[in-house]
């Protein structure tokens, strides 16, 4: 890449020297030669009416200065010319006033550009007044490109060393990361990558890798957390089934073969429900949205709470008309596993509120239950968490339910959490409530 960019380079200079030989001659030239024809025609001007007592003054920057009258004859000059021939023979023919050459000396050194101008009424009659200004070394076409070549080759060198060298000194805190990167295995993430002190891009670059590093090992072992918690659920209904139907097939009996089914299809049922409920999260884990539409929260809740038999009474206080936009039927398990949880660890009732609080909407669900310890509120939304023998899985649950509530929750905005109470456990869902706007919106619709 340093190559690749000195090379670049190297083709842009190529090119700003040949444009400069190109161009910088005729330029500087006709600089020359605006300023030696603006110096003739002010000494015409002062001998139009009387001749010049003594050396003609420098007009400008000009110095080389004289009058030539119609003989040939230099009637005055400057004081760096007094003595000299005429600077040339040439002169104005046809209808022209101006003249312009070019005169060098033996060898083509020290050239002067001169320009004439002829006044046919002047105290000395008929003159040109000639203006001679030295050409410049930079006019020299084959010294120019040999010095602007120069230059370039010099400044490409200089250019070459320092990008080697800086971005050789930028990109070694990248190739350590590169390098380390490229030891780490999906079997150790623990690794991280040395930050340097430069406080520079290459040092926010190294803390971002370490940052992914980390969130990277979390999912891993969140992962594999998952799969084994997975496994060992899966596995302890199936071995209870074999066990059960092997032993119904030892002993063949009528009556102990019927309740060995009974008992063998609800661990089936057990299955099922954790085969749907691991479905239900690898969707989730996927982040796909499904179809949304405008919802009111506490008709839904309501009528969770009528469709389904719990084993315990509810009673609700739910305020009409909170609109929220959401998913039916993922709103609808969210819910029911709110609603299931506070019935399968309750002890004689649960009481469900749904009220507006700000911009949100707000689902309490309190049950009378052993209630949940304050240290351990979060580790009830793990997967497969269960904090004690009153959460067993004696109690029927999969393990999964409230972890697949706060998914669901924040996949549509919202919360779930532990709220504090004085007996049982209370759990609070949010959801972000549309605006009256977004609902006539959707209403006109």
């Amino acid at each position: 890449m340093t190559v690749a960019t000195v090379a670049l380079f190297g083709v842009v200079l190529l090119v700003g020297v040949v444009t400069l030989c190109l161009t910088l001659p005729s330029w500087a030239r006709a600089q020359l030669v605006d300023r030696a024809d603006e110096a003739s025609r002010m000494v015409t001007t002062l001998i139009d009416t009387r001749p010049i007592q003594g050396p003609i003054p420098s007009q400008g920057e000009v110095f080389l200065l004289q009058v030539v009258d119609a003989r040939g004859e230099v009637v005055a000059a400057s004081s760096t010319l007094e003595g000299e021939p005429p600077l040339t023979r040439a002169v104005p023919v046809g209808g022209d006033s101006r003249i312009l050459d070019r005169v060098c000396r033996a060898g083509g050194e020290n050239c002067l550009i001169v320009v004439g101008t002829s006044n046919r009424s002047t105290a000395y009659g008929p003159a040109v007044a000639y203006a001679a200004v030295r050409e410049s070394a930079v006019l020299n076409v084959p010294l120019l490109a040999v010095i602007l070549g120069a230059a370039a080759l010099v400044l490409l060198a200089l250019m070459g060393w320092a990008a080697w060298i800086g971005v050789g000194r930028v990109l070694a805190p990248v190739e350590r990361i590169r390098s380390g990167l490229e030891q780490i295995s999906a079997t150790d993430l623990g690794d991280r990558m040395p930050v340097p002190d430069t406080g520079d891009e290459v040092a926010r670059l190294a803390v971002t890798v370490n940052d992914t590093l980390g969130r990277l090992e979390e999912a891993v072992e969140r992962q594999r957390r998952f799969v084994s918690d997975a496994s060992h659920e899966l596995r302890t209904p199936l071995t209870a089934m074999l066990v059960r139907l092997e032993a119904c097939a030892v002993r063949p009996d009528p009556e102990e073969c019927a309740q060995t089914l009974e008992e063998a299809l609800g661990d089936a049922r057990r299955l099922s429900a954790i085969v749907q409920d691991l479905l239900l999260m690898a969707r989730l884990d996927e982040g796909t949205r499904p179809t949304e539409e405008l919802l009111d929260l506490g008709k839904l809740v309501a009528d969770e709470m009528d469709r389904r038999s719990f084993r315990l009474p509810f009673t609700a206080c739910v305020e009409p008309r909170l609109m929220v936009r959401g998913n039916r039927l993922r709103l609808d398990r969210l819910v029911t596993n709110l609603l299931s949880n506070a019935d399968r660890h309750g002890g004689q009732a649960v009481h469900v509120t749904v009220s507006r609080r700000g911009d949100e909407g707000v689902v309490e669900v309190h049950d009378d239950g052993p209630g949940i310890p304050e240290d351990q509120r979060e580790a009830i939304f793990q997967r497969f968490t269960r904090l004690d023998t009153a959460r067993s899985r004696d109690h029927g649950g999969t393990g999964l339910g409230l972890s697949i509530a706060r998914d669901i929750a924040t996949a549509h905005g919202g919360t779930l959490r532990v709220g504090d109470s004085a007996k049982g456990a209370r759990l609070v869902l949010r959801l972000p409530l549309v605006s009256p706007a977004e609902e006539a919106q959707s209403g006109n619709e």
